[in-house]
């Protein structure tokens, strides 16, 4: 009895996964009298038919894919979300606060240097990211941020100072 329950439990779980696989085929109707379906084969693309695409074709649309970039802040922005940690310090959450600025601050360099202006807009902001990435040699752990946290908040005031000082460059 338990081989039959085992062949019916893989027999639904086959027609399942059939069933989710598969989408309707568009309603020619819809479509347009003497509408066809046409495509241009392109390396790694599904194969169509006169009929329409496959059904891996017309599935919901498509997930961005996680190992290619995400797209860089503009500058204002960042900046924006740079300024939110003006007013935390270490004597709430201090490894969210120097986890947070760090962040912030990257963020706002990889924006300085993408912007459209060109990184030679932002030539001491740029200059100042610089010098604190050398200081924390890449180690962006609690205990290296902790270890350099008057360089790391002081490079933070004086990107705020700097931009506020220049708000055309950022808006």
């Amino acid at each position: 009895m338990s081989v039959r329950r085992a062949a019916l439990v893989a027999a639904a779980l086959a027609a399942l996964a059939v069933s989710c696989g598969t989408t309707p085929e568009p309603d020619r109707a819809a479509a347009g009298a003497g509408t066809t379906a046409t495509a241009t084969a392109t390396p790694g693309a599904q194969e169509t038919t006169a009929a329409g695409p496959t059904a891996e074709a017309t599935t919901a649309p498509a997930v961005p894919d996680p190992s290619s970039p995400a797209p860089v802040e503009k500058v204002r922005d960042a900046f924006a979300t740079l300024q939110a940690t003006l007013d935390d310090s270490c004597a709430t959450d201090c490894v969210y606060f120097l986890t947070r600025v760090h962040k912030e601050l990257q963020e706002l360099d990889m924006a300085m240097k993408a912007d459209p202006k060109g990184p030679g807009h932002f030539p001491e902001p740029i200059a100042r990211m610089a010098e604190l990435n050398e200081t924390l040699g890449g180690d962006s752990s609690f205990e290296n941020l902790k270890k350099h946290e008057k360089e790391l908040v002081g490079t933070r005031d004086f990107i705020n100072t700097w931009m506020q000082d220049h708000p055309d460059d950022y808006r």
